[in-house]
């Protein structure tokens, strides 16, 4: 069963977010936040009645979940949580975050793994030349790898579920569905908006942060990267300079050692700029159908948290993002003030940071309105 949000949830969402980047008060963010939950609850509703008409019409949803999801939400609504943390079954954490990475492209280009219970992962850099030579000849060349095994999950993300009382209406197919998709949206934004521009403190450090080796850090708070340039995408020849010195940047790392970056640099833009990017770039080509092209294969990838009139390029192979420690849910033991609901708590934990310095790169956006090549297609 699938609940479509509606454009009042995505507004309500946008809203939001804004509130965190410019650092409201905790009560305008926590309004918005529960503003958000209402959109989605009207939706949730509306997809509940229809789930009542399908079981009504004989059509099991129940079906599609396996034995232990089916245990597992027929009894959310007065046993998990109250007494310890539960986690949700593994298959609905994979279909979370299978979701989470489909539906929002920048956690997909950023390279979010679900590294299930535990997480440790290996980081190594090669050195070293590998030199031709005869068969059973001595060795020319050596190749020397040094490793770092790392095991760290240090940043705690919590979402708060709201879950209508009257659950055994709609059955365990509905509240699985529900509780994946707010657990999903959730995470997504709070990952993105941290991926971005996290300051490392009880969170990822974003891509909008220095990293260089022996940074100053405050407070535990990642000082933000200064501007790399300028781009306009004003004319062909502008935008090639623009993306050859975007691309050259990346093409090597902190250590100086070179690396390939072809077809693998993306560009974060508000959806807002997004449009200004594309204008200049789409042309009608002689076959009669509208084509956007970037030179270099660029990605261009929309993401409401990223601030408009900004870009962020990044490597996304070369930055570690991991969600680990399964999903647990715990219900609030606290009265909720909206009427028949009940408030759960959904956490994981989260692991986000560039392997050097050179993994990213702020840019400044001056777009021109009046300059664009589209049509054209020369």
């Amino acid at each position: 069963m699938t609940i479509k949000l509606s454009k009042d949830f995505e507004n309500a969402k946008s809203a939001w977010i804004e509130a965190v980047q410019n650092n409201e008060s905790t009560e305008k963010v926590g309004e918005l936040y529960g503003y958000m939950l209402d959109q989605m609850i009207a939706e949730a509703k509306k997809a509940g009645e229809t789930a009542a008409e399908s079981y009504a019409a004989g059509t099991s949803l129940d079906a599609k979940l396996n034995a232990e999801q089916r245990k597992f939400f027929n009894e959310i609504n007065k046993e998990v949580g109250y007494k310890e943390e539960t986690l949700l079954p593994q298959e609905t954490i994979d279909n979370i975050f299978e979701d989470v990475v489909t539906e929002h492209p920048l956690l997909s280009a950023i390279g979010l793994k679900n590294a299930g219970l535990r997480l440790k992962f290996l980081k190594s850099e090669t050195s070293g030349v590998a030199v031709w030579g005869k068969v059973f000849d001595e060795i020319k060349g050596q190749l020397d790898a040094s490793f770092s095994d790392e095991e760290a999950i240090q940043n705690k993300l919590t979402a708060f579920v709201v879950v209508p009382k009257d659950l055994t209406n709609f059955g365990p197919a509905w509240i699985e569905s529900f509780v994946r998709l707010q657990i999903q949206e959730a995470f997504a934004v709070a990952m993105e908006l941290a991926f971005l521009s996290g300051t490392g403190k009880d969170q990822p450090v974003g891509l909008n942060r220095q990293v260089q080796k022996d940074v100053a850090i405050t407070g535990g708070v990642y000082p933000e990267k200064a501007t790399s340039g300028k781009l306009t995408f004003a004319d062909s020849k502008a935008t090639i300079k623009e993306l050859t010195e975007m691309y050259k940047y990346h093409s090597t790392k902190e250590n100086g050692k070179s690396f390939a970056v072809g077809g693998k640099v993306a560009l974060v833009v508000n959806p807002t700029d997004a449009w200004g990017v594309k204008a200049q770039y789409t042309f009608l080509n002689a076959n009669g159908v509208y084509v956007t092209a970037l030179p270099y294969n660029l990605s261009i990838i929309e993401s409401v948290a990223q601030v408009a009139k900004k870009a962020v390029s990044f490597v996304g192979e070369r930055y570690d993002a991991y969600t680990a420690g399964g999903v647990s849910v715990k219900k609030f033991d606290q009265t909720l003030a909206l009427e028949d609901l009940d408030l759960c708590t959904a956490k994981t934990f989260v692991y986000g940071k560039a392997k050097d310095d050179k993994v990213a790169a702020v840019w400044d956006l001056a777009i021109p309105t009046d300059n664009a090549e589209g049509g054209s297609g020369e």
